[in-house]
């Protein structure tokens, strides 16, 4: 169609389509079960380090980024804007618990009322932010903070930077401390499978590798790793006692998730894993899998 933009007129070129015919002809089947649409390996995680189940690191940012909304939205900080976006990094011990913070890096949009004093604005981020939310006792002599480290923070979104989503893509996943893949619904089933895992005690840490052929539904390989935590499970394994639980096909997946009724919306912000709310973050399985662990 003919637009305007800037002034000037332009044309747009709809270059959609339907998927090929010859991939529908493996995931589409009728009334047969539908067959995976890509080949691939997908990843899920999950750690008992925080209530979430996800990693510490990104817990603590979305824990950061979440109070920063609120400090703007109720006025106690009447000088910030929308944009804002926080990173931590962790020292852990070789058990692989958090021993303390190693930096905290916050940057949030203001207005131009501080845009010459961004002394006021660290003070206001340590002592209303930071100290609200940060475990004081991980914050130690040689944590670095960085407070809008390049200076003024005006112009904010994707008119700044960032692309059309406004954000960092790692946001989407486990803060990089695990691997992970774009497709979605095997993703969003690896996470559900993991976080129900370490939710039953029969790990404190798992990540599942599901990996698909395309045009064939079951699973081509199901890889469970527990980094040593596993509990005795008898002479069960692991792959067993998941495949026994859980619908591993397109179908199954978008059955047991809900994925045709779910709002996506409230993942445009803050992440796609250890959002309260969402399908795959249930831990309804958890009392099945215990029964698994030998007593």
């Amino acid at each position: 169609p003919d637009l305007e933009f800037d002034g000037h007129s332009c044309d747009v070129a709809n270059r959609l389509h339907a998927q090929s015919q010859d991939i529908n002809q493996g995931v589409d089947r009728g009334d047969e079960e539908t067959g995976a649409g890509d080949q691939g390996m997908m990843f899920g995680f999950a750690t008992n380090e925080t209530e979430s189940l996800m990693p510490f690191p990104i817990d603590l940012a979305r824990k950061l980024t979440n109070k920063l909304t609120e400090l703007r939205e109720s006025g106690e900080i009447p000088y910030l804007r929308p944009d804002g976006k926080a990173q931590v990094s962790v020292n852990y011990d070789e058990d692989g618990n958090v021993l303390s913070l190693d930096a905290v890096v916050l940057s949030t949009q203001h207005d131009e009322t501080v845009s010459d004093d961004q002394e006021t604005l660290k003070k206001d981020i340590r002592e209303k932010l930071f100290k609200a939310v940060i475990p004081q006792e991980l914050m130690t002599e040689n944590t670095k903070e960085h407070i809008n480290p390049t200076g003024k923070f005006e112009i904010g979104g994707p008119h700044g930077d960032a692309g059309l989503t406004g954000r960092k893509i790692i946001v989407d996943t486990y803060g990089g401390y695990a691997r992970t893949k774009v497709d979605r619904s095997a993703c969003y089933m690896a996470r559900y499978i993991a976080k129900n895992i370490v939710a039953s005690g029969l790990a404190e840490k798992c990540e599942i590798q599901l990996s698909y052929a395309i045009g064939v539904a079951e699973p081509t390989s199901v890889m469970v790793d527990t980094f040593g935590t596993g509990a005795d499970i008898g002479d069960k394994t692991f792959e067993e006692i998941v495949r026994e639980n859980f619908k591993l096909t397109p179908d199954g997946i978008i059955e047991t998730l809900g994925l045709r009724d779910t709002t996506y919306k409230q993942t445009a912000k803050y992440g796609h894993f250890g959002i309260e709310g969402l399908p795959w973050e249930e831990t309804d399985k958890a009392d099945d899998l215990a029964k698994y662990i030998k007593g």
